[in-house]
């Protein structure tokens, strides 16, 4: 049977060694070849020192004028704009951006669980320190685990949020059942199981978004499928021609 722990951990002002700190958190666990890693991104985030003063920002005249349109702090679309990798639009207070491929109002940048003028970003490299911690695992404790970066998102139309993976590694993160026969016998013509973003969910669930300090969750007997080849950001992410809801809007 599938279970979840949630881990709690210190919470760290600065920069602090992501391994180490996990291995400390985890002590009293044995990890197992299959069981599924699940780190909050922004706690990812913190231990690289991905945090910014907003005050200490100074806006280009790009920002300036974003900020007038969706009623901005101009330090904060600065902010925004540095982080994003395209503006699809926006309402008073967000800018709906792509980041490191996922669909993320302002740049996944959070204001939460940061000291008041801080904001923190998303890790630099996030599936390059999902593979980095797996492998350490493995060295260290001969477990092959899987390993997911999770950030909240909203879903379109939907109250509140569900998590989803900004990177993974050591699982193959989509599952792809098309041709596959429904209870009826029907093929199955565009099913595709986003694997990693389910288990983010899963352990988003449980750990929490506000002062729980549990930013770690293990995913235990999930059947999820392990592979030891690196994942790209590409494979779990479509283009905006692709998309149902960026087509749908645009018609």
């Amino acid at each position: 049977m599938t279970s979840i722990i949630p881990i709690k951990t210190s919470r760290k002002e600065f920069s602090f060694d992501l391994y180490n700190d996990f291995i400390e958190s985890t002590k009293d666990i044995k990890l197992e070849t299959g069981d599924i890693i699940v780190i909050s991104s922004k706690y990812v985030a913190n231990s690289e020192g991905r945090l910014i003063d907003v005050s200490k920002t100074k806006p280009s005249s790009d920002a300036i004028e974003l900020s007038k349109k969706y009623q901005l702090d101009s330090k904060f679309a600065e902010i925004i704009l540095r982080e994003s990798d395209s503006i699809i639009g926006g309402v008073t207070g967000f800018v709906l951006t792509t980041a490191d491929h996922i669909l993320a109002p302002n740049a996944g940048i959070d204001k939460s669980n940061v000291k008041k003028g801080k904001v923190v970003l998303y890790p630099d490299l996030p599936y390059k320190t999902a593979e980095n911690l797996r492998k350490k695992i493995f060295l260290n404790l001969g477990a092959h685990v899987g390993v997911i970066l999770v950030d909240s998102r909203l879903m379109p139309g939907r109250a509140g949020t569900v998590g989803v993976a900004i990177a993974a590694s050591g699982i193959e993160p989509i599952q792809d059942i098309r041709g596959q026969k429904d209870l009826d016998g029907n093929p199955l013509k565009v099913t595709v199981k986003a694997t990693a973003d389910n288990l983010a969910t899963m352990a988003n669930h449980k750990m929490g978004e506000g002062a729980e300090a549990t930013p770690i969750a293990i995913i235990k007997n999930s059947m999820t499928v392990m592979t030891s080849r690196k994942i790209f950001a590409e494979e779990m992410a479509i283009s905006t021609d692709m998309c149902v809801y960026m087509r749908g809007l645009a018609n």
